[in-house]
């Protein structure tokens, strides 16, 4: 048996730091959104667990026991008492170092994809525990679709999206570590003005308010960011001069993205942008986080 599984990228409509928590990780309060840009992954019965990448686009991902995917695979293999092997063929298409959740969903992929070659029957909850322990991304990834996001990221409360977004988005720069934006945010505080308004963004995705969601998007690590990726605050710029009804930076960055009213005035911005920024990619909002195809 062959799978083959689509790992979805993620935005961050919204991202806030609300507090720091008892094991000294910073509290979170964020939307989250999956969308149909995604890795590609096959998946087959071996005698080992073994990784190949190829990229399809610019940066670098290990193959060996650094990668997402195989601490994701040590970590079901562990929590299910099993030696089984498979090989793993990861096509990467999510920008690496971006705050898109490649990395997570790949792992992701590689925790659904692998429980059901071996036949474990771990449940989605179950699963999430275990890829929390890979990254704390994770849990979000194999749910996917739109969830608030509180913690560090692992308590997911999903919505409803009133219908399909369109958004284009790239990266414009050098990827950022997460780790040293977090610090810098430490060391900077956070200004009122930059926190993002959940509750009106919420209350927009469920209404299908497109404009009301520009309105109300923010990232609180976007400031920091930006000081640290000048081309951040560029992207963003060029992204809102087409038309968008809202641009922001997601996650951690480096990648930027724009929403848009329709479909149409999309697509036009795409092929704009992609003269300036030819990694530019149109792409929508998703209901899973992942999904798998049996041969």
């Amino acid at each position: 048996m062959q799978l083959k599984i689509q790992a979805r990228a993620k935005i961050n409509w919204t991202l806030d730091v609300v507090g720091t928590l008892p094991n000294g990780y910073h509290d979170l309060d964020m939307l989250m959104q999956s969308v149909t840009l995604c890795d590609q992954m096959t998946i087959e019965e071996a005698p080992e667990l073994s990784l190949n990448v190829r990229m399809q686009g610019g940066g670098y991902v290990p193959a060996d026991g650094n990668n997402l995917v195989l601490k994701a695979a040590l970590e079901l293999q562990k929590a299910a008492g099993c030696t089984r092997g498979a090989h793993m063929t990861l096509r990467k298409y999510i920008p690496v170092s971006a705050g898109m959740g490649g990395g997570s969903s790949d792992a992701a992929a590689a925790l659904v994809g692998l429980n059901r070659l071996w036949g474990l029957g771990f449940s989605a909850d179950e699963m999430e525990a275990i890829g929390l322990k890979v990254g704390a991304d994770v849990p979000f990834c194999i749910r996917g679709g739109l969830q608030r996001a509180k913690g560090i990221g692992e308590k997911l409360t999903p919505l409803k999206l009133r219908r399909p977004l369109y958004l284009v988005a790239f990266q414009p720069c050098r990827g950022l570590s997460t780790k040293e934006v977090f610090k810098s945010l430490h060391e900077q505080g956070i200004r009122p003005e930059d926190r993002p308004d959940n509750e009106a963004a919420k209350k927009a995705l469920e209404m299908g308010d497109v404009r009301a969601l520009g309105a109300s998007l923010g990232n609180v690590l976007e400031p920091v960011s930006r000081r640290m990726r000048p081309e951040i605050d560029k992207a963003i710029r060029a992204i809102e001069q087409t038309g968008a009804a809202g641009a922001r930076m997601t996650g951690s960055g480096s990648a930027v993205f724009g929403v848009f009213v329709h479909s149409g005035a999309c697509r036009h911005a795409c092929e704009q942008l992609q003269k300036q920024y030819p990694a530019c990619r149109m792409m929508r909002t998703a209901e899973t986080g992942i999904v798998i195809e049996e041969n």
